[in-house]
Order: structure tokens, then C-alpha cells, then sequence
């Protein structure tokens, strides 16, 4: 025990900690770690037997750090960071510290967590030299293997010689209507609502829309009219005007829902589902650079994004 002579807590059990304050409820740090609720639950039990103190309050939603709680934080916060160092510093011994990140873009709406995760790694890879490749792409796999850009952000993983898919986030795409739509009186709107309405949406291809590719694609149905916009804010003044109706990542419009401006309601009776991946080449994949990169978008994400879950860890070549 810890007030003893010696102590069985482990770095695994920090991560626990630090994961049920991350995400604010125990199934869902469960899921990050890889580990069941049960598995987890017990995890605490150990700490706390361990330390002969509670670590979180009782019966709080979200969850609460007692006074030894927030200590084991602390100290969970500053071995993370200290590993985090620690597998950087081996990298850069082992070779390999240097290069450029050229960063592609499909999604419109990633910029709010992307330059804070571009920030994060100026801090530790100095060395790298960061770089948005802009512009519409119509193939942005193929800026890959064109050496015009080292890492793409897209949200279809389509398979592709010598690419490496690395899961960011899933997310949930909603629809978006202005407050008096009559279609706000439904739960959740199908394909065939979309039929006789005008859908507005980025200047990208149907096959990487989500809402076409997935819904309405396969339910042979056509928008009544197409308007296309490459700002978000435009796509949803549009919409709170009654200009037309959209489809968006849950995340990207959270705060203009909270704020009441628009109405957004589920596609289909369970949702429509997508995920955000980072592509790169296989050879990029195996830099550590690009690895931790990787790692600090997933955590600035998860720190900053309502209603995203983790997707698996896999690649997809």
C-alpha cells in the first residue's frame, strides 16, 4: 500500500484516471483503453484500496476528483507527459527527427482543432517543418503519391496501393434546417425528405459527401436543387434563412445548435455515421514524427470535440 513501505501502483493505473477525466464517465474510458466498464470500475477500487481514499465523488455526473483523486492526476499528467518526452527523445536518437508536414485538407471544418494539434507539435518537433497544401483537390489520396503533400485528413478510406488509413474519430452526420422548417417535426428525416428540397453543401464530389454517398446515392434520390459553398458559416446562414437544408459533422455545428440558431435532427432512425482518417504513405506511417503527429490530433480532438468516439486503431492499405 502506499502509506507502507512499498506501493503497487502502476502507470496503468494512472491512465485510468486520466482517461475517466478526459472523457467524464467510466464506459467511455473504458472504450479508450481498450478495456471493459467492469475492468475499469476495478481498476478504481484498486487505486483507492491502495491509497485508503476515495478518489472521485460519489453520485456526480460528470465525474469529480476528490483531493487524492486530483493529486493522482497530477502525477498521471506529468509521467504521460515525461513518456511522451521520453519516446520523442528515442526517436530523435534513432534518427529520423527532421522532414516536412505537408497537410491536406477534405474536410472544411477541421481547422478548429487541426492548427491547435499543428501548435502542439511545432512545440515538440521543431525540426519538422509544417506547411496546408490549399486548394480543392479532386484526388487528395493522390497528392500522396504525387510527393505534393505527406498527409491528407479525409473522411472516406478508400483503398489504395501503398496507403496507410490512420483513424482519427467517428462522428454523427446531422441534418441541419432554419427553426420553423416543417420538417423539424419530425424525429429524424429519411431519404426521401431530401427530394424536394435544396441541399447545400461543400464544393466536393457526391462520392465524398457523406449524406450523398451513404443515403442518398443509394436511394436513387435527387435533391430538388444543389447550392454549393466552401464556408461553413455561409452553409448555415443559408439554412437559418430557409435557403436551403445541409448535412454536417454533430461537432463542427455544435456551438450554432447551442446557440439555437439552427435545428439539427438524426439521418435515419440510427443516425448517420462517418469517421475522420489520416492518410499518409506506408513508408510516412513508420516515421515517429508522423506517429506522435497522429497522436496529437486524436488527443487535441477528444479534448476540444463534443460527441466524437474512438474509432478503432487500424490501418488500411
Amino acid at each position: 500500500m502506499i502509506s507502507g513501505t512499498s506501493s503497487t501502483l502502476e502507470f496503468r493505473h494512472l491512465r485510468t484516471i486520466s482517461a475517466i477525466v478526459d472523457t467524464h464517465s467510466l464506459s467511455k474510458a473504458a472504450e479508450r483503453l481498450h478495456l471493459s466498464q467492469p475492468a475499469v470500475s476495478h481498476q478504481v477500487r484498486v487505486m483507492e484500496e491502495l491509497c485508503g481514499l476515495p478518489l472521485f465523488e460519489r453520485k456526480t455526473m460528470p465525474v469529480k476528483l476528490t483531493p487524492a483523486g486530483q493529486r493522482l492526476l497530477e502525477l498521471a499528467r506529468s509521467m504521460e507527459q515525461q513518456m511522451a518526452d521520453a519516446e520523442r527523445d528515442l526517436a530523435r536518437i534513432a534518427g529520423g527527427s527532421t522532414g516536412q508536414l505537408r497537410i491536406a485538407v477534405e474536410c472544411h471544418s477541421c481547422f478548429d482543432w487541426l492548427m491547435p494539434s499543428m501548435d502542439a507539435f511545432r512545440e515538440r518537433w521543431p525540426e519538422v517543418e509544417q506547411d496546408l497544401v490549399s486548394g480543392f483537390h479532386a484526388d487528395p489520396i493522390g497528392l500522396l503519391h504525387e510527393d505534393r503533400a505527406d498527409l491528407v485528413i479525409v473522411s472516406h478510406a478508400i483503398k489504395r496501393p501503398h496507403t496507410a488509413y490512420h483513424p482519427l474519430f467517428r462522428y454523427e452526420v446531422s441534418a441541419l434546417l432554419a427553426k420553423e422548417h416543417p420538417l423539424t417535426r419530425k424525429p429524424y428525416l429519411t431519404a426521401r425528405d431530401f427530394a424536394t428540397e435544396t441541399l447545400v453543401t461543400y464544393p466536393i464530389p457526391d462520392d465524398r459527401i457523406d449524406v450523398m454517398r451513404e443515403v442518398l446515392i443509394p436511394a436513387r434520390i435527387d435533391p430538388a436543387k444543389r447550392r454549393a459553398t466552401e464556408l461553413t458559416v455561409a452553409i448555415l446562414q443559408l439554412v437559418a434563412s430557409r435557403r436551403g437544408i445541409a448535412a454536417m459533422p454533430r461537432w463542427a455545428i455544435q456551438p450554432f445548435l447551442d446557440r439555437e440558431y439552427v435545428v439539427a435532427r438524426p439521418i435515419g432512425k440510427n443516425g448517420l455515421q462517418s469517421a475522420l482518417y489520416a492518410a499518409t504513405t506506408e513508408t510516412l506511417a513508420k516515421v515517429a514524427w508522423m506517429s506522435d503527429f497522429q497522436q496529437i490530433m486524436r488527443r487535441v480532438s477528444f479534448a476540444s470535440l463534443q460527441g466524437i468516439k474512438r474509432s478503432k486503431r487500424r490501418h488500411q492499405t
